[in-house]
């Protein structure tokens, strides 16, 4: 497995009403251009599960990625190829209705399916499945950047970073459509933390704008708070993402599963002392923004 590119459990939180920009300041407080190098073969995973769009937070929003895009361009990279295989049969469609289909072609970046092979079979440290099938853009990457909204999740409590890599890479080929024929769902947080132990996320890009809360991850309500995390260590991002949805990490199991095998760092306080470093906004004040927004007042967990 390879070694996460940046060790350092950093998190910048930046609030924008235009998206693409909060990315752009998250991306560079946390210096991208020192992180990727002419070597690397760069895989951007956007989450595409459904095409409610991406108003209520069902989907990235196609302007954020070919923003991201382009910042990874500038950091001259071998290749950057945008690849997931979405729980619908049809992603093309999906891609072309929504306008990602758009963005790649402008941007003149790779696309693949990860739903069509060629594919290898990778072992899980799980029951079940006890392996899987994975296209062999696994065994070619060297850089992995996770982009997703923040959502309320009706099984996985939560949806953000590590989630969308865990459901986001696996064959509807062998899964099936949506991904429930061989049990993945039967122990889902399980699964999502053996899964990372086999990926190594380089970079974390988390959008509360729109988040999803009341219920996930179709048919709830998109807040738009303007928030976005960008970060090093997938468990930190998804710890400071957590929060903002009223969660510690020992209330998310997949979470607190990663932490308790050492798979990141899930520890952290509104304070100078946390072991996750908080670049930009405060933790505590984008913790009131975000519930002011979604809820109508500002309060915090601690």
């Amino acid at each position: 497995m390879r070694v996460r590119r940046t060790l350092s459990p950093l998190v910048a939180i930046t609030q924008n009403n235009n998206e693409s920009f909060a990315i752009e300041e998250g991306l560079n407080l946390l210096n991208i251009s020192s992180m990727i190098n002419s070597n690397d073969v760069v895989v951007i995973t956007p989450n595409w599960v459904g095409a409610g769009g991406p108003e209520i937070g069902d989907v990235v929003g196609p302007n954020s990625l070919k923003k991201i895009i382009q910042i990874i361009k500038s950091c001259n990279p071998k290749r950057i190829v945008i690849a997931t295989a979405s729980a619908r049969k049809d992603v093309e469609k999906l891609m072309i209705d929504i306008g990602f289909m758009d963005v790649i072609k402008s941007e003149n970046v790779e696309f693949i399916n990860l739903n069509n092979g060629p594919f290898i079979n990778l072992p899980l440290n799980h029951s079940c499945p006890k392996s899987i099938a994975l296209n062999k853009l696994y065994d070619e990457m060297t850089f992995l950047i996770s982009f997703t909204q923040l959502k309320i999740h009706e099984e996985a409590t939560i949806s953000a970073s590590i989630k969308n890599i865990a459901m986001g890479w696996p064959t509807g080929e062998e899964q099936g459509y949506p991904k429930k024929n061989l049990g993945i769902h039967k122990d889902l947080h399980g699964f999502i933390s053996a899964m990372l132990e086999k990926f190594t996320i380089d970079l974390s890009i988390v959008s509360a704008s729109p988040a999803m809360v009341g219920t996930g991850p179709h048919k709830g309500i998109g807040n738009h708070t303007g928030l976005v995390l960008c970060g090093t260590d997938p468990i930190a991002t998804d710890t400071v993402g957590a929060r903002l949805l009223g969660f510690k990490p020992q209330a998310i199991n997949y979470l607190y599963k990663s932490i308790n095998k050492g798979l990141g760092c899930g520890e952290v306080t509104t304070d100078s002392s946390s072991p996750i470093k908080i670049l930009g906004m405060r933790l505590i004040d984008a913790e009131k923004h975000f519930n002011k927004c979604a809820y109508g007042k500002d309060f915090s967990i601690d």
